[in-house]
């Protein structure tokens, strides 16, 4: 029987990897430019990690996480996002010990259980960036701008950032008091979710998809105004720094995200070119989150976007990535001598940073130059007894049909004519 591939997984074949590699290239140049520097954490880590910092009402924990015991009798987790591992790394490696703030960023692969559709798989990969260790809501904007400066470069169209604030403990208990007496008499008229999240996180109420509970919450209270004076502050300092920078934003009282640990500033960028999953890109602060999972009081702002979705929403505006680099010289080889030299030749090539190949299936030279083709390589070297005995080559550029004799071993002129 034939074995494929778990379901929610999707292999990149080297046809297809150069778009990542392009992206992957963009987003690490994007985020030097900015200050960010790379993290890379284990692809699994201990299951308490997202239970306390993701939040174990959320619906990762639940019913999302790849979580199983090893045969220490641990229990793991493949992580399902790559916030909580950068900041178990910042508070194991004691990072809070250095200068602040600390900007780093990841890509990196995660695993969810769900039900796979377009841009949703259940491997899947994600850039992230976190700055930890400053309150400042200019650095709330600046992490915002890193990604809307990714969308620009890409070529991405038809955005919009949507900001809001969730508060933070302080106001947040006197708005959830305010909520639970709005939905109290609603809560036989809403899912089992948010009938459990009701006593244990009733902000989450408000990120439910189900259309029967939108409904009924259409009048609920809005977080945006039950703010404490310092939030409100930090409200206004964000959409001041955007105004700055010159980000356009929309305020959206409607966003809470999906995660236990957001403070204060939440935000989403939303398109309309990939269906109904419209949010390509969201984050906000999280003051509490390195506290949480053991560490010193330090203030921390981030966001996750994944890579399919975004590879998906470029495909949906026509927005073409340039293609890898072919062969730039074929060594098509005429007989065992021929082919000995093809090999040498092909790797002194090689050693100028030419990218050169061979036949290694020992085709009739007619098929060598039609593989020759189909690679699309640019020149072909033809090698044959003749050419050994006369120490010549034939160069052949594939797109003018023009030739050329060369000395055999002078790789200065092989190159100078290969770029005439």
């Amino acid at each position: 029987m034939k074995i494929q591939g778990p379901k929610g997984t999707k292999d990149v074949l080297p046809s297809q990897a150069y778009k990542w590699h392009y992206i992957e290239s963009k987003i690490r140049e994007l985020c030097s430019i900015n200050g960010y520097y790379e993290v890379r954490t284990p692809v699994f880590e201990h299951t308490e990690l997202f239970e306390r910092g993701v939040g174990e009402t959320t619906d990762i924990v639940q019913k999302e996480m790849y979580t199983f015991m090893d045969k220490g009798g641990r229990s793991i987790t493949l992580k399902p996002e790559g916030t909580a591992p950068a900041v178990r790394a910042f508070i194991e490696n004691n990072i809070f010990n250095e200068p602040q703030p600390t900007k780093m960023y990841y890509i990196t692969p995660c695993y969810r259980y769900e039900r796979p559709q377009a841009g949703r798989l259940r491997e899947f990969h994600q850039f992230g960036i976190e700055a930890f260790g400053t309150q400042d809501p200019y650095i709330d904007a600046e992490v915002i701008s890193v990604g809307m400066a990714l969308f620009k470069t890409l070529g991405i169209r038809n955005l919009e950032l949507r900001i809001n604030s969730v508060g933070c403990p302080k106001c947040r208990k006197e708005y959830n008091a305010k909520l639970k007496a709005f939905l109290h008499p609603e809560l036989l008229h809403l899912c089992k979710f948010c009938q459990d999240r009701f006593n244990t996180n009733p902000l989450r109420i408000l990120d439910c998809k189900e259309e029967k509970c939108k409904e009924r919450l259409a009048n609920a209270p809005y977080m945006l105004d039950n703010l404490c004076d310092d939030c409100k502050t930090h409200f206004e300092g964000l959409k001041k720094g955007l105004d700055i920078i010159g980000l356009d934003y929309i305020v959206d009282p409607k966003i809470v995200r999906g995660l236990d640990y957001y403070t204060k500033t939440a935000f989403e960028i939303v398109s309309n070119d990939i269906g109904s999953q419209g949010t390509v890109c969201g984050g906000g602060r999280y003051d509490g989150l390195i506290e949480v999972c053991g560490g010193p009081s330090t203030p921390g702002v981030g966001f996750g976007l994944g890579l399919e979705r975004l590879l998906l929403i470029m495909e949906s505006q026509g927005i073409s990535i340039p293609e890898q680099e072919k062969i730039q010289i074929f060594i098509a080889a005429m007989g065992e001598k021929a082919n000995d030299m093809a090999m040498k030749l092909m790797f002194m090539l090689r050693e100028a940073s030419i990218r050169a190949e061979k036949d290694y299936l020992s085709r009739s030279l007619k098929a060598q130059m039609k593989y020759a083709n189909k690679i699309k390589a640019k020149n072909v070297i033809v090698i044959g007894d003749e050419e050994i005995q006369k120490e010549i080559i034939r160069i052949k550029n594939m797109e003018n049909g023009q030739e050329v004799n060369v000395p055999l071993n002078n790789i200065d002129e092989i190159i100078k004519e290969m770029e005439r």
